[in-house]
């Protein structure tokens, strides 16, 4: 079992929060790390509603299956029965002690209103992605925390050639296909999951007809990870009217297939973009619905330069799940044009501009959408970074420095 970095902060959950959810997309390896946590002390019993008996109880009498528990208690899959979560809250009610429950979850809760609603106040939420590239490297990753410090390191990174780098985003971060020998057993693997997915939880969530139109909206979608969501156009595009793409799209994110990031504003009067980002939660997902294997993605230099983007998103936003500082992610892009890729913004409204160049070499030109979101921020301004196929961190300008992209995963 490879390490998970998010694991102490799964701990420190279950030490002050009575509900604990472990949420993300199927084969993420929520529930291989959630039996680890059977053997600590206090011993948790473990129970998954993927087992028909203790689904048919939970469903049949929530608040009997609940009150019965020896706890503390693990149950896998809890979005399969949305009563226990109502069951669940009266029993918290009458005994609040830290670490009572540990559910994970293939649905996004905050999908679900009644349930999202029915526990507030009483779980915390720990989403997990993805493999990070630290994590199948052995090492836990603190780039987010070092881009906010007063002082850069700036050490001599070996740079991921470009054949590495596109291994890279080809495979992914599902542990599975990580360890299967080749692309057409990684296909193999993807093509079933994607028919689990869409003929079981899409079906748990929401009994619908059309499921066929769901790959070709996620190949839609993968076409156009790291640009702007247009719904108009992506309705136009498959024939499907926007009321049901809507809600197909809110079905794909509520499964943790797709994810969007918001743009960022500012009161400073600067006409910006309000439209988000689309991404896939994983480029070895998009890369297979895309049929793109390593020689068409070095081919194609615009996909390329697109899941690259989504391939450093990701892996930021994996990593804001156990960095020492807390940042969101978001895009900037003016109504002029100008505009970063990725903008990291902690508690305190700081902000780190983020621009991924697939290129060896960076010029100054390539800082012109930082220095845009400079003038835009002003002192929240920290720094502006350009990622790039190189080994060493070059300063450009005050506040402004190119660094390797392997820096995402080895600082």
């Amino acid at each position: 079992m490879l390490a998970r970095n998010i694991l102490p902060n799964l701990n420190a959950a279950l030490g002050d929060t009575p509900v604990v959810l472990l949420q993300g997309a199927r084969q993420t390896g929520k529930t291989t790390l959630a039996k680890t946590l059977t053997s600590q002390k206090p011993p948790r019993r473990y129970l998954t509603l993927d087992d028909p008996t203790i689904l048919s109880s939970a469903v049949s009498n929530a608040v009997g299956f609940v009150k019965e528990l020896d706890q503390p208690v693990i149950i896998d899959e809890a979005q399969r029965a949305s009563a226990l979560y109502l069951a669940i809250k009266a029993d918290v009610d009458r005994d609040r002690t830290p670490g009572r429950f540990l559910l994970t979850g293939s649905a996004n809760v905050l999908f679900v209103p009644k349930v999202s609603e029915s526990l507030a106040g009483r779980i915390e939420l720990i989403t997990l992605w993805p493999l990070s590239q630290g994590e199948i490297e052995g090492r836990s990753e603190k780039f987010i925390d070092a881009v906010f410090q007063p002082k850069l390191p700036s050490p001599h990174l070996s740079a991921p050639n470009g054949e590495n780098l596109l291994e890279r985003i080809v495979r992914g971060g599902y542990p599975e296909p990580i360890m299967r020998p080749g692309p057409q057993r990684r296909s193999a693997w993807y093509a079933s999951y994607l028919t689990t997915i869409l003929h079981r939880d899409v079906r748990d969530l929401a009994n619908i007809e059309g499921l066929t139109d769901f790959p070709r909206l996620l190949a839609l979608i993968a076409s156009r990870t790291s640009g702007l969501l247009n719904l108009s156009d992506l309705s136009r595009s498959l024939s499907m009217p926007q009321s049901t793409l809507k809600r197909y799209f809110a079905l794909l994110e509520a499964t943790f297939l797709v994810l969007t990031i918001p743009a960022w504003s500012n009161n400073q009067g600067v006409k910006l973009t309000k439209a988000p980002k689309i991404m896939l939660a994983d480029t070895g997902l998009a890369c297979h619905v895309l049929g793109m294997d390593h020689d068409r993605l070095k081919a194609d230099g615009n996909a390329r330069g697109s899941l690259l983007e989504n391939f450093v998103a990701m892996e930021l936003i994996k990593q804001a799940g156990w960095s020492t500082v807390r940042t969101r992610l978001f895009h900037y892009r003016t109504a002029a044009g100008r505009e970063a890729d990725l903008v990291l913004e902690d508690a305190a409204g700081r902000l780190v501009g983020i621009e991924v160049k697939s290129a060896a070499a960076v010029g100054a030109s390539d800082f012109s959408g930082l220095r845009s979101l400079h003038e835009s921020s002003g002192t929240k301004f920290v720094r502006g970074i350009v990622l790039y196929d190189g080994t060493d961190v070059v300063p450009f300008d005050k506040d402004l420095v190119a660094m390797p992209l392997s820096a995402i995963w080895r600082l």
